[in-house]
């Protein structure tokens, strides 16, 4: 085990030799792998913002339950009741009651609405309930419309399910796009490092045969080459990390200020530790598939 864990030791070492032996070309290397996930990485957060966007967005995921105008605050009390039994099974529901007196007094400050209302013999509005269920997949949304619209002095219940279908189709569309574009990217990463490793193997040719003469194994001879190639990767995930949190700090504030005109307060969200980790990990494989890919090639050359 001591032998092994020696073995594994001096391989990572010469791997970081090579690294730093020509810091220019690892540097160019580097940019160009950072990059080339940079781009997928900063797809995948800013359509992830998106997604909290529209689900922040009024109406989104609300549905409105509109009472009997008949129906009595018991009745109400019992729709109340009901809402408090699906929260208890499934823990992810909110609502709000809204009296016709609470609609009526809105309705009344609307502009040019005052002397209309006035001159109402009654208020025509009914007590509503506005749901907002976490869950906002559209078929949990029509599931949860029609389950509200069955009970008793339930007269309408609203609910923008075609909003909600196209939100959700154009977020599918979008990660789509963004695995596919994400497969060309590491594919191109894959190449950079298989080349790379390509040419240092063809440049040491007469190292690896000088290797094997006095029984170096293979597994010895590759090892060098795969950290190398992990190496470059993670430390090229670790760049577009980089990249990708430092363009979110530049859009921050614009994007800040835009919501506020809007009339809403929003904030980018930057990938966490388990983004950062997954973005170094993926490098870091690929580089080790590139390193493995080139090394089994050029080994059988040499040979």
């Amino acid at each position: 085990m001591s032998a092994w864990l020696t073995q594994h030791r001096a391989a990572l070492a010469a791997a970081f030799r090579r690294l730093s032996s020509a810091p220019l070309s690892t540097l160019l290397s580097l940019l160009a792998i950072g990059i080339a996930l940079t781009l997928p990485a900063a797809g995948y957060v800013l359509l992830d913002n998106l997604r909290e966007l529209g689900n922040r967005a009024s109406g989104v995921k609300q549905i409105s339950v509109f009472m009997d105008i008949g129906a009595s605050r018991k009745d109400s009390n019992d729709i109340e009741n009901r809402l408090r039994e699906i929260n208890k099974l499934s823990g992810n529901l909110n609502w709000r009651f809204v009296p016709r007196e609470e609609a009526l007094q809105r309705l009344q400050k609307t502009e040019g609405m005052a002397e209309i209302v006035a001159s109402l013999p009654r208020n025509p509005l009914p007590d509503a309930f506005i749901v907002e269920p976490q869950d906002s997949e559209p078929a949990a949304l029509e599931a949860l419309g029609q389950t509200l619209s069955a009970w008793p002095k339930v007269a309408h219940v609203q609910l923008d399910s075609a909003w909600a279908k196209r939100f959700s189709a154009f977020l599918r569309l979008g990660r789509l796009a963004l695995t596919l574009l994400a497969g060309l990217f590491a594919a191109g990463l894959v190449a950079v490092t298989f080349n790379t490793i390509r040419l240092q193997v063809m440049a040491q040719a007469a190292e690896i045969e000088v290797a094997r003469m006095i029984g170096a194994t293979d597994a010895f001879i590759r090892r060098p080459f795969y950290y190398y190639g992990a190496l470059q990767g993670a430390l090229g995930g670790l760049l577009a990390a980089a990249l990708v949190l430092g363009g979110l700090r530049l859009l921050a504030a614009p994007v800040s200020e835009l919501a506020t005109l809007y009339g809403a307060a929003f904030t980018l969200h930057a990938p966490l530790g388990q983004g950062i980790a997954a973005l170094t990990l993926g490098g870091a494989l690929l580089g080790w598939l590139g390193a493995q890919l080139s090394v089994s090639l050029s080994l059988r050359q040499v040979g």
